[in-house]
């Protein structure tokens, strides 16, 4: 993990292990990925982006304080309520954010949704 990445969640620690949580698994899946420090994400790029990381601004509803937000890119939307907003930019790609407290939420459930964009983004053209 570089500085600019820890710079991202300074003051934030419990946020900051959720990310790294995140990030070691996304990287233990899929090595080749390309992880770029943003102002306001931290974003990760096969052929394209994938997912992203953020600090919520403000606390999003039915969530914990210290959360570590998460955006994935679908080809279909999510009709299980696990996403706390879901927006569709363009036809056919839906643009789901997650609340992430714990790292227990980050199970294989969680992570076949991170699969999924993963996959829908090497798709793309």
């Amino acid at each position: 993990m570089d500085a600019n990445e820890i710079l991202f969640f300074d003051g934030r620690p419990h946020v900051l292990s959720l990310y790294t949580a995140f990030r070691e698994k996304v990287l233990s899946r899929w090595p080749n990925t390309i992880i770029r420090v943003q102002k306001t994400q931290i974003s990760f790029y096969n052929r394209h982006l994938f997912a992203c990381v953020f600090l919520p601004v403000r606390k999003l509803k039915g969530t914990a304080k210290d959360s570590l937000g998460v955006t994935l890119g679908l080809n279909r939307r999510l009709e299980d309520g696990r996403a706390v907003a879901v927006s569709q930019p363009y036809p056919g790609r839906y643009t789901h954010h997650f609340a992430v407290a714990d790292v227990e939420e980050m199970g294989e459930g969680f992570f076949s949704l991170v699969e999924e964009a993963y996959a829908f983004a090497m798709g793309k053209r």
